[in-house]
């Protein structure tokens, strides 16, 4: 990630800061700073959709059935002209206009023409409609609720730059429309992904498990670590909440799901962020090809619900994720696109070693035949992948929660999904042999100790769990973040993080 120290606030930034410093000071003197008793009573958003159909609601419509509205928030844009003038209001919900005559509002009217772009206020006034066919409030009553000492941007289309948007997110909210739009999207996404789980006929129940764990597991990821004090024992901001979610399963709670945060010490990029929003789902008996229709109905569905289509565009592809998802063995894929690869060297180390010497994959000693298989996977099919596609049928080697396939040994009964070369889901038939994964285990722990530090920690406590027994389960884990990029055409995960990671300014 790079970065550079933003500039110093130019000299005129610094004179308007002081000015309006200066109206505070005046505000303070005369006991009327930062009011809090002006009650909101309708919202922009609300009262433009309400008058939207300017036949029905002309001018003479409204004056003739009049509505007294109390309106608050932030002065956006504003325009003065002697006795007359408009301030474009933005709230939570949209923008409204206010009609401000100095002969309605009275005295206050010299002290607003005064107010800044940027400051909070309250109005109150009846509903009109301008002669440009304008819904507006016709204002009687003004009140200065919250100076605001920083201008903001001259432009109002968005900040320019793009790394103060991300640090700065209070204010890219305020003067970016695209930015308010998409973490609604998100909103309204993870809202709905929560309805569709728990409706019937899939009854999913809603947990919350540890984000502190005493032995990282559930992924192949470097963990963050910290320390409880009074306990004097390190602890792991969790990687996955995977194995408590199952051990709820062996408690009898069959279908659980999971929209919560992961901490993974790992590279910042384009698609990741240390922290991040999965959503996970484990449903008793039931195969990842079960799991694979829950995946596809609920991202068609939540883009039918959200925005109205299954036609959707991502760093300038065109996905359609109405129809069938593809289902292709990874094994398949890469024969495909790798005509060089005969079949029967697919599970020939040796073979399978100098091939992706070959395509300039880093060999390491530890690597499989499975190992090898993923990583020229990764190297030649997976950028390749724009429409939704599930890879299925992973290697063991790099499967170590899967359950191992019942008729093609060394292959697991896993998925992954991509979207456009990235991967946005993985799941899987659990592995519920308590003494599979202890071997298992012990190889993650193996692969540590040569040096592999995403391997995973031997969990004892699940393995008891295993012991009491776990049902035939399919599990999921779907990344939130890369859905609404999908849905929101983002091509950073940053722009769908509210607060992502920064480096702290100088």
């Amino acid at each position: 990630m790079t970065e550079t120290t933003p500039p110093a606030p130019p000299v005129d930034e610094n004179r308007l800061i002081a000015e309006r410093r200066e109206k505070l000071g005046a505000l303070r003197k005369g006991g009327v700073a930062f009011p809090n008793d002006f009650r909101v009573d309708s919202f922009a958003g609300d009262l433009q959709a309400e008058y939207a159909d300017a036949e029905k609601w002309t001018a003479e419509a409204i004056e003739a059935q009049p509505r007294r509205v109390a309106v608050a928030g932030r002065i956006v844009l504003r325009r003065i002209q002697g006795k007359v003038s408009f301030v474009q209001l933005q709230d939570g919900t949209g923008r409204i206009q206010l009609f401000i005559h100095q002969g309605t509002l009275g005295e206050p009217y010299e002290a607003f023409k005064g107010w800044d772009v940027g400051d909070i206020v309250g109005a109150e006034g009846v509903l009109m409609r301008t002669k440009t066919g304008e819904l507006s409030v016709k204002v009687d009553a003004l009140r200065l609720l919250t100076k605001s000492l920083r201008p903001l941007p001259d432009k109002f289309h968005g900040l320019a730059d793009v790394e103060q948007r991300y640090r700065q997110r209070y204010v890219d909210l305020i003067v970016t429309e695209e930015s308010r739009r998409a973490f609604a999207l998100r909103s309204k996404t993870i809202g709905f992904i929560r309805t569709w789980l728990e409706a019937s006929p899939r009854r999913f129940m809603e947990v919350e498990t540890p984000m502190m764990h005493i032995i990282p597991g559930g992924a192949a990821a470097r963990p963050f670590i910290t320390h409880h004090n009074a306990l004097d024992i390190d602890l792991y901001l969790r990687v996955a909440p995977e194995l408590y979610l199952k051990r709820l399963v062996v408690g009898g709670f069959d279908r659980v799901y999971e929209i919560n945060r992961n901490f993974r010490n790992e590279g910042v990029s384009t698609r990741h962020n240390p922290e991040f929003t999965m959503l996970e789902l484990y449903q008793a008996y039931a195969t990842y090809h079960d799991i694979m229709d829950i995946t596809e109905g609920m991202i068609r569905e939540a883009a039918r619900n959200v925005l109205g289509t299954t036609e959707l565009q991502w760093d300038g592809a065109a996905i359609d994720v109405g129809p069938a998802f593809r289902r292709w063995r990874m094994e398949d894929a890469v024969l495909e696109l790798n005509p060089e690869i005969k079949p029967s060297e697919l599970r020939d180390r040796a073979a399978m070693a100098a091939h992706a010497q070959r395509l300039g994959v880093n060999v390491k000693p530890g690597y499989g035949w499975g190992k090898l298989l993923l990583e020229i996977f990764e190297k030649t099919v997976e950028h390749t992948l724009v429409q939704p596609t599930f890879i299925t049928d992973h290697p063991v080697e790099v499967s170590p929660l899967a359950r191992e396939s019942d008729s093609d040994p060394g292959i697991t009964d896993r998925f992954e999904l991509f979207v456009n070369g990235k991967e946005l889901a993985n799941g899987f038939s659990e592995l519920n042999d308590p003494e599979d994964q202890a071997a298992r285990f012990q190889a993650q722990v193996d692969a540590k100790d040569a040096g592999d530090d995403e391997a995973m920690h031997f969990d004892a406590d699940y393995i008891r769990a295993l012991e009491v027994g776990l049902p035939p389960t399919g599990g999921l884990g779907m990344g939130i973040d890369r859905l609404v990029m999908l849905l929101a055409n983002a091509s950073s995960i940053r722009d769908v993080l509210l607060f992502p990671y920064m480096r702290p300014e100088a």
